[in-house]
């Protein structure tokens, strides 16, 4: 099966999900509850909870079991754009082709509709039927994902995004940036994936882990190669705004060509770690070459 082909399967079978436990616009406060469908459920790529029923694919994990750690990896990454978007941090006007939502709705509504989405992802793992593991395992899921939202993870990494602007990174605090802004998050997507098999093989577990760090670094080269090569419209936001803010970019320290080299070479190692699996991990082997050839 083609990866187009999984990518439509897997963003179909989230969109059912999370229209299942997003609140109705039709529910008080219907301005709320409006305003997180439009953050969650427009059009993107989905690369988060592809990647948690990918890696429970490789696992051999029902599919239906892993609706709610795609839907609450898809909420989290919802939040942190919404807010990212705000004026106090990015002050970008366009989020997937269309108008973020503090300009679609307003500042205040943002922050709640943020503050919402985050609060919902942990009540969602906390209570879904569909995983099966025990309440142990559960515990560490929930875990798993609170460690990859806060200031060790993803809103650590904005903090330091946010103190770099004019500032000159080395390789290594770039990397660490990266590490937690947008890593932490597909680390965890794809650690979620495998924490739904109950007694997951820790060495399978640890490869799909560094995995993880690879393509989620990898993500984010590509990135910073496509705000310097693509454009507004194919991008769905502004292109060169990393440019026009002054923020570090792996192009800026390493040229495009260097920075190329470090895709290709993330992509080499992510699947490296693959080896020992199966067939049924190929979707995850297509991910990554996803990933680095995207061109948006």
């Amino acid at each position: 099966m083609s990866l187009s082909t999984q990518l439509v399967k897997y963003q179909a079978q989230v969109k059912i999900a999370l229209e299942h436990w997003l609140p109705s616009a039709d529910i008080e406060p219907t301005h709320l509850h409006e305003a997180m469908r439009y953050a969650v459920l427009g059009e993107g790529k989905r690369i988060r909870p592809v990647l948690v029923y990918a890696c429970g694919e490789a696992f051999g994990v029902e599919h239906n079991a892993l609706d709610a750690c795609a839907s609450a990896v898809e909420m989290i990454h919802a939040y942190s754009l919404v807010h990212d978007d705000l004026p106090a941090m990015d002050d970008d006007d366009l989020r997937r082709g269309r108008p973020t939502l503090h300009k679609q709705f307003d500042e205040a509504t943002a922050i709640l509709a943020g503050d919402a989405l985050q609060a919902l992802a942990f009540h969602v793992l906390a209570n879904d039927p569909a995983i099966v593991v025990d309440a142990g395992q559960r515990i560490q899921m929930i875990d798993t994902l609170a460690l990859a939202s806060g200031s060790v993870g993803m809103a650590g990494g904005q903090a330091i995004d946010l103190a770099s602007v004019g500032k000159s990174l080395n390789l290594a605090e770039l990397e660490n940036m990266h590490m937690h802004k947008t890593g932490a998050l597909i680390r965890a997507s794809v650690e979620l994936g495998a924490l739904c098999l109950q007694d997951v093989d820790q060495q399978r577990f640890a490869k799909v882990s560094k995995y993880a760090n690879c393509i989620g670094l990898a993500f984010q080269v590509q990135d910073d190669i496509l705000d310097i090569e693509s454009d507004t419209e194919t991008l769905g936001k502004p292109q060169g705004s990393d440019i026009a803010r002054n923020k570090p970019t792996y192009p800026n320290l390493l040229g495009l060509d260097g920075a190329r080299e470090t895709a290709r070479k993330l992509h080499a190692e992510a699947i490296d770690c693959l080896q020992e699996f199966d067939e049924k991990a190929d979707t995850l082997r297509m991910i990554t070459d996803y990933i680095v050839q995207r061109n948006k």
